[in-house]
């Protein structure tokens, strides 16, 4: 049964199990050629790494070992297949085990080739050797295992649920969560069917706490969270097995019971004090539940148990920021960037801790250090913003503009930060200047000609706002925010409103709850004189967005109706958000006479 034992298991190299060291290969060729035989193999790790020698079943002269003969053929194939794999030839070796395994019959092959192909991924070798040793080990619960799992893989649920069975009689552990969750993208006849075999064997084994889970896992899986529940909620409440726990816990936050689950997660923390899972779940339901001194504790309590857990130390700072401990946040974070881990979102997220320290240069200093990737260009935008509120302006510009040079691939989107930033300071030229810029350079990219088509509204340049906008609906026909764009335009910079209400209606069609659509919509009914369709629709966008903008319409629609003093009331409150806004200036100017109220 398979080649020497130690054939298999002397030595290892990096990315080949059970590998020869050269210098002995000849030596153990020589052995297995005198004993034309072989032994049985140790199984690999459950978990498909390659496993090590087990120092219990290497054979000594003192301990003689009945083998059945091979040919030499089936020996060269073999010795050729472990050297072809230190040459990281697992092509040869692969190929060579299953070829031997189908032809010798022998489990010992067979479950070598298995582990080799399961090793690589290889997904039709891996099932061909599975059920090769399962056939030939009837009594390993191992093979009947493996070749349960790999029938899964492969979609052949029911001959699956066969010898997961098997497993189930020899009391061994099973992996009906596997089997369940690989069926989860299945089609709905598919899980259906797999539903009525774990029904048939819940009936020959209603107890059974591991195929229980993978029952409440398939209909988790399928949807119904509450027939899920109740499965696992039969369960003893004693000696559970921790991945029931958690599934139990997962669906009551899915059905929005966090009252339910946090007592539950505590009685199995108490059962399992030390599982990592259970306490990690436990401490972010907490944070979920804003209990944040509570969730602080845990993930401390975990990180003093776990120190050189980063991910951990990265999400007790991040509760901390949440729970406004900022100086507890910072030496989390300091800790992330001395260990180099996290390192870009440390530096984020000290920034942001400093900021409500007000050390504004600390801040910055943060700020600056963030490198590619998901922070980098909120942490560009927010040191743009620092800088412009201590009127350090040209500074911002000129750090933005090192920024392109070293990033060039994210030179869109800092010419665009840059553009909003002077656009905020109301100063559109400099904003106009860098657009200009970047479409020099980007000259057909979208993001940079919508946003000149609306600094060339505020130019007054009505004609460069139209081609760029149907520049871009040349390219995306259905792009709902020019659409829209450019109907509300038409509809308040123009007379062209039946045109305008085209565009508008086409952009709603698109996104049919999108306030600003909304808005859109609204405005140009009120030009064509649909005041009652105006105010419906500009109060269902006041109700979804409350915005300044929006409110200048909407009170200026209630105006015009007769009802100045809701008009008056609606502007008051808008005021009062949007102290500056130049559009409800210009309204009340125009319909009161007065800029204020």
């Amino acid at each position: 049964m398979g080649l020497p034992q130690r054939l298999c298991h002397d030595a290892q190299t990096a990315g080949w199990p059970h590998t020869l060291p050269m210098n002995r290969s000849f030596a153990l060729l020589t052995a297995a050629a005198l004993l034309s035989g072989c032994q049985t193999f140790a199984p690999s790790a459950p978990d498909g790494t390659p496993p090590v020698e087990d120092p219990a079943a290497v054979t000594t002269p003192a301990q003689p070992q009945m083998y059945r003969a091979f040919s030499q053929e089936t020996l060269l194939a073999l010795l050729t297949a472990e050297l072809a794999g230190q040459r990281n030839r697992f092509d040869i070796a692969l190929e060579n085990y299953v070829q031997q395994a189908k032809a010798t019959q022998d489990a010992g092959v067979a479950e070598r080739g298995f582990r080799i192909a399961e090793y690589l991924g290889a997904e039709q070798p891996a099932l061909e050797t599975s059920l090769l040793w399962a056939k030939t080990a009837p009594e390993n619960i191992d093979a009947q295992r493996a070749a349960a799992v790999q029938l899964a893989r492969a979609g052949r649920y029911d001959e699956s649920m066969t010898f997961m069975e098997q497993v189930l009689q020899r009391q061994g552990d099973t992996h009906f969560d596997f089997l369940a969750l690989s069926a989860a993208e299945t089609d709905p006849d598919t899980r259906a069917g797999l539903l009525q075999s774990f029904n048939r064997l819940q009936a020959k084994y209603p107890d059974n706490s591991q195929l229980q889970f993978g029952k409440a896992l398939l209909l988790q899986q399928d949807g119904r969270p509450q027939e899920a529940l109740e499965l696992l909620e039969e369960q003893p409440s004693k000696n559970r097995p921790i991945a029931s726990i958690l599934l139990h816990a997962r669906l009551l936050q899915s059905l929005e019971r966090n009252d339910d689950a946090l007592p539950l997660l505590e009685k199995g923390l108490a059962q399992h004090p030390d599982d990592k899972r259970l306490r990690l779940t436990y401490a972010r339901l907490l944070v979920a539940e804003n209990r944040l001194d509570d969730a602080k504790g845990e993930f401390a309590s975990l990180l003093q148990q776990y120190p050189n857990d980063d991910d951990l130390r990265f999400s007790l700072a991040l509760v901390c920021l949440e729970a406004k401990a900022w100086k507890e946040a910072i030496v989390y974070l300091e800790e992330l960037v001395e260990r180099g881990s996290h390192s870009d979102a440390a530096h984020y997220n000290l920034a942001r801790a400093y900021e409500e320290l007000d050390d504004i240069p600390s801040a910055l200093i943060e700020y600056a250090l963030v490198g590619p990737g998901n922070d980098y260009l909120p942490a560009q935008a927010r040191q743009s913003e620092l800088l412009f509120k201590q009127q350090r302006g040209d500074e911002a510009a000129e750090r933005l503009s090192r920024a392109r040079e070293s990033q060039p691939d994210y030179a869109i989107q800092l010419y665009l930060i840059e553009a909003e930033a002077w656009s905020k300071q109301r100063n559109n030229e400099r904003a106009w200047q860098v657009i200009e810029q970047a479409l020099e350079q980007f000259p057909e990219d979208l993001n940079l000609l919508y946003t000149r088509a609306m600094l060339a509204e505020k130019r007054g340049d009505l004609a460069l706002l139209e081609e760029d906008l149907r520049f871009i609906l040349e390219r995306e026909p259905d792009n709902a925010m020019a659409l829209n764009a450019l109907g509300y335009t038409l509809a308040d910079r123009t007379t062209r409103y039946a045109e305008a209400k085209q565009l508008i209606e086409q952009a709603h069609q698109l996104n049919p709850d999108d306030p600003a659509i909304l808005d859109s919509l609204g405005w140009v009914n009120y030009r064509l004189g649909n005041l009652q369709e105006a105010e419906r629709l500009l109060r269902k966008a006041m109700q979804e967005f409350p915005d300044h903008e929006v409110a200048a319409h909407l009170g200026e629609v209630l105006w015009v109706q007769g009802k100045q003093k809701e008009a008056r009331k609606l502007w008051r409150e808008a005021l009062k958000q949007q102290p500056d806004s130049d559009i409800l200036r210009s309204t009340l100017l125009r319909l009161t006479g007065a800029e204020t109220l």
